[in-house]
């Protein structure tokens, strides 16, 4: 598989396949904050969110470990599809880095991913983010990145659906796939509160 390299940083694209445990850090209500750790406890990176307010934000800040502003994503409106941008640091005055919109307005379809860098570098994410159940697949159909459900490598038991884990193939930047968490999660909060 050919990498696809930087996106949003150069410091977040591995090596090697990578799996992030990504965590809800409020429980309380749909689209708060979130922590993800590497496979040694580190924090990688951090959303923050504070409370019922801030759950109908348009935009939402991605930091790494120190709290650095390396991605902000906003969804556009009016939209009927979803559409939302994804820009480096916390400015979103510039042109966007890419954009996600849903493939079909009817039902729970696809998402496509647009980077805007690298005119035809184009992604499509299937499946089910509410279950934790996401591949993301780039133009050549290969899987460059996932979303499953954590399990606790112990004592063999799922975990609930706020610990989740995103695996990273080699290449693919891990800022820009945390970035489509926070869009995935978002959308799927708007549907949710739909249905």
């Amino acid at each position: 598989m050919k990498t696809c390299g930087a996106i949003v940083e150069e410091g977040f694209v591995y090596r090697r396949e990578t799996h992030l445990t990504v965590r809800k850090t409020s429980l309380f209500f749909v689209g708060d904050g979130f922590a993800a750790y590497d496979s040694n406890g580190r924090l990688v990176f951090r959303v923050d969110s504070y409370g019922p307010d801030s759950r109908d934000s348009t935009k939402l800040v991605l930091m790494d470990a120190i709290g650095r502003c390396i991605l902000t994503v906003r969804r556009k409106r009016p939209s009927l599809h979803q559409r939302w941008d994804g820009f480096a640091g916390e400015r979103t005055v510039k042109k966007p880095l890419f954009n996600v919109r849903r493939s079909s307005i009817i039902g729970q379809s696809s998402m496509v991913v647009e980077v805007y860098r690298n005119p035809g570098e184009e992604y499509q994410i299937e499946g089910s983010f509410g279950c934790r159940k996401c591949t993301i697949f780039n133009a050549k159909r290969e899987v460059v990145a996932e979303i499953r459900r954590k399990v606790d490598a112990y004592s063999n038991v799922v975990l609930g659906k706020d610990v989740f884990q995103l695996s990273l193939k080699p290449g693919f930047d891990g800022a820009f796939a945390m970035g489509l968490v926070l869009i995935l999660d978002q959308i799927h909060r708007a549907d949710y509160e739909h249905n």
